[in-house]
């Protein structure tokens, strides 16, 4: 068959145009037909995926809720112990990832996220036993092990069940999970804050207990709601399930879906995800300082532990909207890099007033801008990574690259608000304004990259002209993932 020039941004070869309508007209699977089928994937996939999320990013930052209710007091924490809390997570999350991604390659879906969901939620209800700094040292380890193979799990699985341009807004649905968990978790713990003493237990322990609680309910439906792959699903049709996978076919190129090891080895030497590992850093860094702190930074601001708890809702409620927005109209126009330098600029507005005033109106506007700049960015730089992978496997490894990459800024995120700091926190702002400046910079060198790289191999196909590729030839290219000469990155 002879071989298509792509257009600009297209993102992989497709099938010649009037293969392409036969197979739509075999099908029956118009316009308006596609779209009905995308929905149908949305509604049995995102709802449950976004609930998991939720109580997995509760149950890992809702320490911050509890320390207001005197987690340190009664733990006799002192000095950085509860910043080491903070950061003995993420090692063993980091840790975590590739391997699971792998496993979720090698086992089904909804098998290894149960089993994940299960062991995170008992270490969570664990953690609200503890009796001092070692206990919960302890807890957290377990916590972290386990819940680190969610995030890039699911985001690889995303990527499994749709077309490249529609998986940012996907992966900003599920993220955005997170945003509501920095606004429940305010409400709920102002709520549990009531059962103090209840037990001969404090606050604080109840809110680890009870949450714990709801997560292991919850996994015990994940095993069943999850659907493994499009081939098996039972909520499609025949008709269905092989258009779902014939979408994923033309838009990867048909590249290779092989579980074998060479393809991670082609991940771990591709030099584009490290650069993406250093921007999803950035990004997290500021997330996990803000989600495990802002109580503390509102309480600061002269209110009460009660009153910080519910503030801390509003800035949650105006990042998830930005987050779902953002992706929407960037799975639209198909660019990432654009929108993420200027969500990039508003986080940066937000620190500096923190920073910049004691005025705590001023201060609390700098919150919400903060939320609204940092959490967009994350959907956005993992549909941008993915969308810019080829191939199944070396896909998986890549997001769980830039997944492991991101949550290195989680350990840099729990010693960037230090107590003795307090109140203003003015080194910890001005550490996140420079960190996010990173990412700026980062950002603009891939976006001009990738363009410009681009354009040279449609100037290098538009020279050689139509070209025929022998079978030989076609299986070389599909081992080559996103270097093959007629593959496109989104910009």
């Amino acid at each position: 068959m002879a071989a298509k020039v792509p257009e600009k941004n297209a993102g992989v070869l497709d099938v010649s145009i009037s293969d392409s309508m036969e197979s739509i007209e075999a099908q029956g699977f118009d316009e308006a037909r596609t779209k009905k089928l995308v929905r149908k994937l949305d509604w049995h996939l995102i709802p449950f995926l976004s609930l998991i999320y939720l109580l997995c990013f509760l149950d890992r930052t809702n320490i911050g809720n509890a320390r207001l209710d005197n987690l340190e007091k009664d733990l006799k924490l002192g000095g950085l112990q509860y910043n080491d809390c903070l950061a003995i997570l993420f090692p063993f999350y980091i840790a975590a990832e590739i391997p699971s991604n792998m496993m979720m390659k090698r086992f089904r879906p909804s098998m290894w996220l149960t089993f994940i969901m299960v062991f995170w939620s008992i270490a969570m209800i664990c953690q609200g036993f503890v009796k001092n700094y070692s206990g919960l040292m302890a807890t957290r380890v377990f916590l972290g092990v386990f819940e680190g193979g969610l995030f890039p799990g699911v985001n690889y699985y995303i990527t499994q069940w749709y077309c490249r341009h529609e998986c940012g807004f996907r992966m900003a649905l599920f993220f955005s999970a997170a945003t509501l968990a920095g606004a429940f978790g305010g409400i709920l713990a102002r709520g549990i804050a009531e059962m103090n003493g209840v037990g001969g237990k404090s606050a604080w322990a109840w809110i680890f207990i009870l949450e714990g609680l709801l997560s292991i309910v919850v996994s015990f439906a994940a095993y069943w709601a999850v659907n493994d792959y499009p081939a098996t699903a039972k909520f499609l049709t025949k008709d269905e399930r092989e258009e779902v996978e014939r979408r994923l076919a033309v838009d990867h190129g048909n590249l290779s879906n092989a579980f074998a090891y060479k393809y991670v080895l082609q991940a771990i030497k591709d030099w584009k995800i490290y650069i993406h590992m250093l921007i999803c850093m950035a990004s997290f860094c500021p997330i996990y300082s803000f989600s495990l702190f802002l109580p503390t930074i509102i309480k600061n601001m002269g209110y009460t532990a009660n009153q910080a708890q519910l503030m801390s809702v509003p800035p949650y409620v105006a990042a998830c909207f930005f987050t779902i927005a953002a992706s929407w109209f960037a799975d639209r126009v198909r660019q990432r890099g654009v929108f993420m330098l200027g969500f990039q600029v508003i986080a940066i507005t937000g620190f500096a007033m923190l920073a910049g005033t004691s005025k705590p109106r001023i201060q609390y506007g700098g919150t919400v801008l903060a939320a609204i700049g940092i959490y967009p960015q994350v959907p956005l730089a993992l549909a941008w990574n993915g969308n810019n992978i080829g191939g199944s496997l070396k896909r998986g490894t890549g997001i769980a690259m830039q997944v492991m990459g991101g949550n290195c800024g989680g350990i840099i995120a729990s010693y960037v608000y230090l107590t003795r700091d307090s109140p203003r926190f003015i080194k910890g702002h001005c550490l996140l304004i420079g960190i996010i400046g990173m990412a700026f910079f980062l950002t603009l060198f891939m976006t001009t990259w990738t363009r410009m790289e681009n354009s040279r191999r449609d100037k290098v196909a538009g020279e050689g002209g139509p070209v025929s590729l022998t079978e030989e030839q076609r299986i070389k290219d599909i081992e080559l993932a996103d270097n093959a000469s007629w593959f496109r990155y989104t910009v």
